[in-house]
């Protein structure tokens, strides 16, 4: 799963990379909804939601590109977002707006189990999925309570800390993915720290599917010639998938 962020470098080339992600065959494309304050991103994804947020990307701009994307594509598309964006606009307003623009799901990584039930309860009335992160901390009990009330897949963070590009990754994330598919009906896709062939090949075998993130967002950043983005990071992308 490739993640990206909106408005950055701007909302056409973030419609452009979706069908470029939808073309490469991928799963479900995540878009990062900018936010002054992230709870679990690292500097990368920071300084993308930085460079959106001076050059007033709005949340409606966002879904209203994801809206006129969507039709067009086969892939479902999710929105990482702070509960505060979506407390401000109001629960049932964003999960009925997000609903009308295509997505399909919703990961709030600053949203704790124990306050979930009622952006819950209104995902589940929308048939819209409220995905939720389960971290090496997570206790096995805690663990439970996150499976049975996560719809679409859990969202297994690979390290304990922010998103970022890693070169090695804990060996407990198998064993710990395992426990997760053991104990719930949902898939289980891991995320933070993947960019390198080598973690495709590590976890692969293991898992239901893998979210790239820092590493996307940073060739984004690099690429010196705007309209060499998207077949950059589509190489990118195509050197992981050939790991698959």
């Amino acid at each position: 799963m490739p993640f990206i962020t909106a408005g950055d470098p701007n909302l056409a080339t973030t419609a452009e990379l979706i069908r470029a992600f939808d073309r490469l065959d991928c799963s479900i494309c995540e878009i990062g909804i900018p936010y002054s304050d992230p709870i679990a991103d690292g500097p990368v994804i920071q300084a993308s939601y930085t460079r959106s947020l001076q050059k007033k990307i709005t949340v409606d701009a966002i879904l209203e590109t994801l809206g006129a994307t969507s039709s067009q594509v086969r892939l479902p598309l999710v929105t990482m977002v702070s509960y505060a964006i979506v407390y401000r606009i109001g629960v049932q307003a964003y999960v009925d707006a997000a609903l009308a623009n295509g997505v399909s799901g919703l990961i709030v990584p600053d949203l704790p189990v124990e306050e979930a039930p009622t952006l819950s309860a209104v995902c589940r009335e929308s048939d819209v999925s409220l995905i939720q992160l389960v971290t090496p901390t997570t206790s096995r009990e805690r663990a439970k309570r996150i499976l049975d009330t996560s719809t679409g897949f859990i969202y297994y963070v690979s390290v304990t800390g922010i998103t970022g590009e890693r070169t090695e990754l804990p060996p407990e994330i198998v064993e710990n993915v395992k426990w997760l598919r053991e104990n719930g009906d949902l898939p289980v896709c891991i995320g933070f720290g993947i960019s390198e062939p080598e973690h495709v090949r590590q976890l692969a075998p293991h898992s239901d599917g893998l979210i790239v993130g820092s590493a996307i967002v940073r060739r984004m950043a690099v690429e010196p010639d705007p309209n060499r983005v998207v077949a950059s990071v589509a190489a990118y992308i195509e050197s992981l998938q050939a790991e698959l």
